[in-house]
């Protein structure tokens, strides 16, 4: 998943572009670079390499050296909204453009796009009582923090620290999401029973509740391929009852991501040392409104849905940042406020829901 091993893989291969290269470009700064002939890293694509040290922000080279990885290939780290050049004379001709046109190197990392676009109020940001979910085929859950936490505790529970606009950590975790029901979908289909997402969702919302849980982030679920199939292996290794019918898979695949949802901002607030009371999602997974609920069910906390497409939103407003048109990330939360709608979700069934927080914890005890 890190760029770090797949250059400990080549070096491990005696790989000879490991020592011949002159630059390594991640793929938005490849894109960058054919713009505007300009070689550098953008610093949150660069921090989920783990090749950065996210106190200095800037490359770890003496542990790169202690792997005996080379680092004559590593660029300058620059800040998310870094103003780089304008589009190249032979491009612009190309594409038939007339006129200078500024290339930023805008926050490359789809989740630190989204994370700018989170709409929070200015107030609430500066009490810190509030994390994110950015949700789709993977969610990524956490808190913006000034300086990193590098610590046991941040360690035994398994967060890292990635890059932000501003100059921020996006402090956080990854989870598989609805990567679970689209391979269930996935399967459906491969065996002749197609199914809409919307028709999933309709199915779990009227599918008994609670009938078992599983771990989202258990080995065999991370590839691709059978997830039914590999759902019920996990129920029945975990002495669970096995869900029969498309919707109880689905609602099976929803409840657990919740569950982890709980745990997760559990292990924030362990970290941090406060109480968080509000999630914001953003992202595709927004429009899952069963899910979104969930969530508020299973944390208890109030839940704040939306912008969907947060990731495009924020890239554009780095950009805008750049160029000066938005003067800061507090400005720019604010007009993804008043520019596109959310929706609010309060906790309910908590009872319900705390018992199966409690069979859960018992199900991943014993996976």
């Amino acid at each position: 998943l890190n760029t770090l091993y797949h250059l400990l893989a080549m070096r491990e291969r005696k790989c000879p572009i490991l020592d011949s290269a002159q630059t390594m470009l991640f793929m938005p700064d490849l894109f960058n670079y054919l713009f505007t002939g300009e070689k550098v890293a953008e610093f949150s694509i660069a921090s989920t390499s783990q090749m950065v040290d996210p106190r200095t922000k800037d490359w770890a080279r003496p542990m790169l050296e202690k792997f005996g990885l080379p680092t004559h290939f590593l660029p300058q780290i620059v800040p998310c909204g870094t103003r780089l050049a304008n589009v190249r004379a032979d491009v612009a001709k190309e594409c038939g453009v007339i006129g200078d046109i500024p290339v930023i190197a805008t926050a490359g990392h789809d989740t630190a796009s989204a994370v700018a676009a989170v709409p929070v109020e200015e107030s609430e940001a500066a009490k810190g009582d509030w994390c994110y979910i950015s949700s789709g085929t993977w969610s990524l859950m956490g808190v913006e923090i000034a300086e990193p936490i590098i610590n046991a505790t941040s360690l035994r529970l398994n967060y890292t620290n990635e890059g932000g606009v501003g100059g921020t950590i996006r402090f956080l975790k990854n989870i598989m999401g609805l990567w679970l029901v689209q391979e269930c979908r996935r399967q459906w289909l491969k065996d002749g029973r197609e199914l809409t997402y919307g028709e999933l969702t309709r199915l779990a919302a009227e599918a008994k509740p609670f009938l078992a849980a599983i771990d989202p982030d258990h080995g065999p679920f991370l590839s691709p391929g059978e997830m039914p199939k590999k759902i019920a292996e996990f129920c029945a290794r975990t002495s669970q009852r096995i869900p029969a019918s498309p919707g109880e898979f689905v609602r099976t695949c929803l409840e657990s991501l919740a569950l982890t949802y709980r745990r997760t901002v559990e292990g924030l607030e362990e970290v941090l040392g406060r109480r968080l009371n509000t999630i914001h999602i953003v992202g595709g997974g927004t429009q899952n409104e069963l899910l979104n609920q969930m969530t508020a069910d299973a944390t208890g906390k109030t839940v704040i849905a939306g912008p969907v497409e947060a990731t495009a939103i924020g890239n554009m407003g780095v950009t805008a940042m750049a160029t000066g048109d938005i003067g800061s990330l507090a400005e720019l939360r604010a007009i993804v406020r008043r520019s596109f709608p959310v929706k609010v979700y309060h906790p309910k069934d908590r009872a319900a829901w705390e018992e199966a927080y409690g069979r859960y914890g018992k199900v991943l005890g014993g996976a």
